[in-house]
Protein backbone atom coordinates (compact mmCIF):
# COMPACT_ATOMS: atom_id res chain seq x y z
CA UNK A 1 0.00 0.00 0.00
CA UNK A 2 1.11 3.52 -0.80
CA UNK A 3 0.30 6.74 1.01
CA UNK A 4 -0.41 10.12 -0.56
CA UNK A 5 -1.34 13.71 0.14
CA UNK A 6 -3.72 15.46 -2.25
CA UNK A 7 -4.40 19.19 -2.07
CA UNK A 8 -7.62 20.98 -2.86
CA UNK A 9 -8.81 24.49 -2.20
CA UNK A 10 -11.89 24.14 0.02
CA UNK A 11 -13.66 26.85 -1.99
CA UNK A 12 -13.33 24.57 -5.05
CA UNK A 13 -13.75 21.11 -3.49
CA UNK A 14 -13.57 20.32 0.22
CA UNK A 15 -13.53 17.23 2.41
CA UNK A 16 -17.18 17.98 3.20
CA UNK A 17 -17.97 18.04 -0.53
CA UNK A 18 -16.39 14.60 -0.88
CA UNK A 19 -18.39 13.27 2.08
CA UNK A 20 -21.62 14.48 0.42
CA UNK A 21 -20.99 12.95 -3.02
CA UNK A 22 -22.88 9.82 -4.10
CA UNK A 23 -21.06 6.84 -2.60
CA UNK A 24 -18.71 9.47 -1.05
CA UNK A 25 -16.61 9.13 -4.19
CA UNK A 26 -15.34 11.66 -6.74
CA UNK A 27 -12.93 11.83 -9.71
CA UNK A 28 -9.83 13.87 -8.79
CA UNK A 29 -9.86 15.83 -12.03
CA UNK A 30 -8.10 18.93 -13.27
CA UNK A 31 -4.52 17.99 -12.33
CA UNK A 32 -2.32 19.67 -14.94
CA UNK A 33 1.18 18.91 -13.70
CA UNK A 34 3.09 16.06 -15.35
CA UNK A 35 4.77 14.84 -12.17
CA UNK A 36 1.46 14.70 -10.28
CA UNK A 37 -0.22 13.08 -13.30
CA UNK A 38 2.49 10.41 -13.46
CA UNK A 39 2.02 9.53 -9.80
CA UNK A 40 -1.73 9.14 -10.27
CA UNK A 41 -1.36 7.24 -13.53
CA UNK A 42 1.63 5.04 -12.72
CA UNK A 43 1.85 4.62 -8.95
CA UNK A 44 -1.54 4.97 -7.29
CA UNK A 45 -3.44 1.76 -6.61
CA UNK A 46 -6.95 1.07 -5.40
CA UNK A 47 -6.91 1.12 -1.60
CA UNK A 48 -3.96 3.48 -1.23
CA UNK A 49 -4.56 5.92 1.61
CA UNK A 50 -4.73 9.68 1.02
CA UNK A 51 -4.45 12.67 3.31
CA UNK A 52 -6.95 15.28 2.11
CA UNK A 53 -5.29 18.69 2.43
CA UNK A 54 -7.02 22.07 2.26
CA UNK A 55 -4.80 24.69 0.63
CA UNK A 56 -5.12 28.40 -0.07
CA UNK A 57 -7.38 29.00 2.93
CA UNK A 58 -7.20 30.57 6.39
CA UNK A 59 -5.59 27.51 8.02
CA UNK A 60 -4.05 25.24 5.39
CA UNK A 61 -3.64 21.68 6.58
CA UNK A 62 -4.72 18.07 6.57
CA UNK A 63 -8.45 17.81 7.21
CA UNK A 64 -9.33 14.23 6.39
CA UNK A 65 -8.50 10.83 4.98
CA UNK A 66 -9.64 9.38 1.68
CA UNK A 67 -8.60 6.36 -0.32
CA UNK A 68 -7.88 5.72 -3.97
CA UNK A 69 -11.05 4.13 -5.34
CA UNK A 70 -10.18 3.50 -9.00
CA UNK A 71 -7.34 2.81 -11.35
CA UNK A 72 -6.22 5.84 -13.33
CA UNK A 73 -8.17 6.73 -16.45
CA UNK A 74 -8.22 9.71 -18.85
CA UNK A 75 -9.45 13.01 -17.41
CA UNK A 76 -12.38 13.96 -19.64
CA UNK A 77 -12.27 17.59 -18.49
CA UNK A 78 -9.21 18.00 -20.73
CA UNK A 79 -11.39 17.37 -23.81
CA UNK A 80 -14.27 19.69 -22.86
CA UNK A 81 -13.80 23.18 -24.31
CA UNK A 82 -16.36 24.50 -21.79
CA UNK A 83 -14.45 23.17 -18.77
CA UNK A 84 -11.89 25.32 -16.95
CA UNK A 85 -9.43 22.40 -17.14
CA UNK A 86 -9.69 22.12 -20.94
CA UNK A 87 -6.43 21.38 -22.74
CA UNK A 88 -6.65 21.85 -26.52
CA UNK A 89 -3.49 19.73 -26.95
CA UNK A 90 -5.01 16.71 -25.22
CA UNK A 91 -6.44 14.10 -27.59
CA UNK A 92 -8.99 11.44 -26.55
CA UNK A 93 -7.09 8.93 -28.71
CA UNK A 94 -3.83 9.77 -26.94
CA UNK A 95 -4.81 11.37 -23.60
CA UNK A 96 -2.36 13.66 -21.87
CA UNK A 97 -4.13 13.92 -18.49
CA UNK A 98 -5.33 11.18 -16.14
CA UNK A 99 -7.19 11.01 -12.86
CA UNK A 100 -8.11 8.57 -10.12
CA UNK A 101 -11.29 8.52 -8.11
CA UNK A 102 -11.06 9.04 -4.36
CA UNK A 103 -13.46 7.85 -1.68
CA UNK A 104 -14.11 9.56 1.64
CA UNK A 105 -12.84 7.63 4.67
CA UNK A 106 -13.19 10.16 7.48
CA UNK A 107 -12.81 13.74 8.52
CA UNK A 108 -10.13 14.43 11.13
CA UNK A 109 -11.23 15.66 14.55
CA UNK A 110 -9.25 18.83 13.85
CA UNK A 111 -7.13 20.38 11.11
CA UNK A 112 -3.48 19.41 11.28
CA UNK A 113 -2.08 22.75 10.20
CA UNK A 114 0.86 23.25 7.88
CA UNK A 115 2.57 25.08 10.74
CA UNK A 116 2.24 22.00 12.99
CA UNK A 117 3.45 19.71 10.23
CA UNK A 118 6.53 21.89 9.66
CA UNK A 119 7.36 21.85 13.38
CA UNK A 120 7.14 18.04 13.75
CA UNK A 121 10.66 16.60 13.88
CA UNK A 122 9.59 13.35 12.19
CA UNK A 123 8.30 15.17 9.13
CA UNK A 124 11.38 17.08 8.02
CA UNK A 125 11.56 15.03 4.79
CA UNK A 126 7.84 15.27 3.99
CA UNK A 127 7.53 16.77 0.49
CA UNK A 128 4.81 19.14 1.71
CA UNK A 129 7.12 20.96 4.14
CA UNK A 130 10.08 21.34 1.78
CA UNK A 131 10.58 24.79 0.28
CA UNK A 132 9.38 25.22 -3.27
CA UNK A 133 7.14 22.16 -3.36
CA UNK A 134 3.82 23.17 -4.89
CA UNK A 135 2.58 19.83 -6.20
CA UNK A 136 -1.09 19.05 -5.63
CA UNK A 137 -0.38 15.33 -5.37
CA UNK A 138 2.61 13.97 -3.46
CA UNK A 139 3.78 10.73 -1.88
CA UNK A 140 3.91 10.25 1.88
CA UNK A 141 6.19 7.63 3.44
CA UNK A 142 4.75 5.02 5.80
CA UNK A 143 6.61 6.46 8.81
CA UNK A 144 5.40 9.95 7.88
CA UNK A 145 1.84 8.65 7.53
CA UNK A 146 2.01 7.11 11.00
CA UNK A 147 3.57 10.26 12.51
CA UNK A 148 0.83 12.44 11.04
CA UNK A 149 -1.92 10.09 12.20
CA UNK A 150 -0.48 10.22 15.72
CA UNK A 151 -0.76 14.04 15.72
CA UNK A 152 -4.55 14.01 15.58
Amino acid sequence: MNYWLMKSEPSEFSIDDLAQRPNQREPWDGVRNYQARNMMRDEMCIGDQVFFYHSNCEIPGIVGIAEVASEAYPDATAFDAEDKHYDPKSDPDNPRWFLVEVRFVRKLSRTLSLKELKEHVGLKDLALVRKGNRLSVMPVGKAEWQAICSME
